[in-house]
């Protein structure tokens, strides 16, 4: 296993063969963003468990392998051995399986839900593979892709409708993507373009400590770490309170 500063990412495993697939679900993150799902149906006056597991799938399919599978296609930032033949079957494979639940919704559901596909679809290209000059490649992008959209979607598709509780919840929702963003961002810097870290915290009782990468990444990715397993367990709370 490779050393911690070396690995891009805390969750990433050595390189090749099957460890390379667990490494590009990025698996705290896919888990944190389908936990929105979950919230967003729990927070809906009605809930429905064939609603909600689709939901899910779609979300995982679209975000957790389809996603990160154009994210890596782009500048390989987990430096994965996946060929691109492989990347772009996961990437299409990943959105179309999405596409194909959303499609069965529309049809039992509500056509409305083509307007979620659109946006979903639009937004799973455009941010991972950075169209429009990385426009939309940034911590308000991700935040309203990630965080906002998950919840809205799977709170209207339980509910029927938009509410002021379904609103404010995928307000929520963005606010902690945000928080996510500002924690990781630094992160990766340490971790993927950070050569070497040279200084020392001088305290007030005189005691010097010397600055690394570890010392410095270690606190941001602690709070995702924690921040990924409370929105797990949240979720998980909050639909078993609804049975």
């Amino acid at each position: 296993m490779a050393s911690t500063a070396e690995r891009p990412a805390f969750y990433a495993l050595r390189p090749g063969g099957w460890r390379d697939l667990v490494t590009l679900l990025h698996p705290p993150y896919t888990a944190w963003h389908l936990s929105y799902v979950a919230i967003g149906a729990a927070a809906a006056p009605h809930l429905f468990a064939v609603r909600l597991v689709a939901t899910l799938g779609a979300f995982f399919l679209a975000v957790g392998i389809s996603a990160h599978a154009l994210d890596e296609l782009h500048g390989r930032p987990l430096g994965t051995r996946l060929s691109d033949r492989t990347l772009w079957t996961l990437a299409a494979g990943g959105l179309g399986g999405a596409l194909v639940l959303g499609g069965i919704g529309a049809v039992t559901v509500s056509p409305l839900l083509v307007v979620f596909m659109v946006v979903g679809s639009f937004t799973v290209v455009a941010y991972n593979l950075e169209v429009f000059g990385g426009a939309l490649h940034n911590t308000t992008g991700f935040a309203l892709a990630w965080g906002g959209l998950p919840a809205i979607t799977s709170y209207w598709i339980n509910a029927g409708a938009l509410h002021a509780g379904g609103l404010v919840v995928a307000l929520a929702c963005v606010g902690l993507s945000v928080a996510q963003r500002r924690l990781s961002a630094p992160a990766r810097e340490l971790r993927r373009r950070t050569v070497a870290v040279s200084g020392s915290l001088r305290l007030i009782d005189g005691q010097s400590v010397e600055l690394s990468r570890e010392q410095l990444a270690a606190p941001l990715e602690g709070a995702l770490r924690a921040l990924a397993s409370a929105l797990v367990l949240l979720a998980a709370g909050l639909l078993l309170a609804r049975v």
